[in-house]
């Protein structure tokens, strides 16, 4: 993959996944707008980019709102001339079971996840469609948004809206020639280390985990962001992709399972006594693979 010529912004690239996309990118020959919330964290990641003998910025500061989103922006314009690639990564974790889980939980998650991918896309569309010669939005999402994770209701909810607006911008900036995609990464990071089942897995991973629960390290993630920042993915576009360890997958968008049809329309007794051998028969799944 020769990513010559093109810039990136990575938001959240100061660790973990952030850091693996951003110097990915790089070390195929983006130049790369290094932003997360610790100013020296993101200062660090760009040294480390540069001396490597990539090119890379910083801009530093936490998501959500629109002024940081066009910062971002501005950043990539005024310090490599263009703007090709958005990858809105940023995130964090308050996890709660609903009953416990505060106002503030629940804004400070979607703000950072949802919001801050919806200001950041906007203003990458803007500049793109400016530009006039397509781009790409990868947006990151993650399996809770897609099964659903007990005590994550803000994350799930951030992350299952994220596939949603990546469906919607697909059709919208078609014309564009702006593709967008959603990764749905599974590795160890500092996040998943606040998980029980994960919280003790240390490398190497088995071959076991790495094929059949798709986990491993934060660069064997970091190829798909490449692979959907590159021409070659530009007939990819409205999808949810999942990768890790050794997995690499395609998310069925929502769909009608099963229909069943009555004249004149539905009773809730009528739905009772055919649920279970009807349209109910065979339930969906949710929370983690059964």
């Amino acid at each position: 993959m020769n990513l010559s010529g093109k810039v990136a912004v990575v938001t959240g690239a100061g660790r973990g996944l952030g850091r693996a996309y951003a110097e990915a990118l790089a070390a195929a020959g983006a130049a790369v707008v290094v932003n997360d919330v610790d100013a020296e964290t993101a200062a660090e990641v760009a040294r480390a980019i540069t001396g490597d003998g990539g090119r890379a910025a910083v801009a530093a500061g936490p998501v959500g709102g629109s002024e940081m989103a066009e910062r971002l922006v501005t950043t990539a314009v005024k310090e490599f001339g263009r703007l090709d690639v958005m990858v809105a990564n940023a995130g964090i974790l308050r996890d709660r079971v609903l009953w416990k889980m505060s106002d503030e939980d629940f804004d400070a998650v979607i703000d950072v996840h949802l919001r801050g991918t919806f200001t950041c896309a906007r203003a990458a569309a803007v500049r793109m469609r400016e530009q006039g010669d397509g781009g790409r939005l990868i947006l990151v999402s993650s399996p809770a948004g897609q099964r659903g994770n007990f005590g994550q209701t803000n994350y799930a909810a951030a992350k299952a809206g994220i596939v949603a607006m990546a469906r919607t911008w697909a059709m919208e900036l078609a014309r564009a020639k702006v593709t967008v995609n959603a990764v749905v990464p599974v590795a160890a990071t500092e996040m998943t280390r606040t998980i029980p089942a994960f919280a003790e897995l240390a490398e190497p991973y088995p071959d076991s985990l790495r094929k059949d629960e798709g986990f491993g390290t934060v660069h064997d993630v970091a190829p798909l962001v490449v692979f959907l920042a590159s021409d070659a993915s530009a007939g990819v576009t409205g999808q949810a992709i999942g990768i890790g360890g050794d997995r690499l997958a395609l998310w069925s968008h929502p769909r009608e399972k099963a229909v069943a049809l009555a004249d004149g329309g539905w009773s809730a007794d009528a739905i009772a006594a055919s649920w279970a051998d009807g349209v109910g028969a065979d339930p969906e799944t949710y929370g983690g693979p059964r």
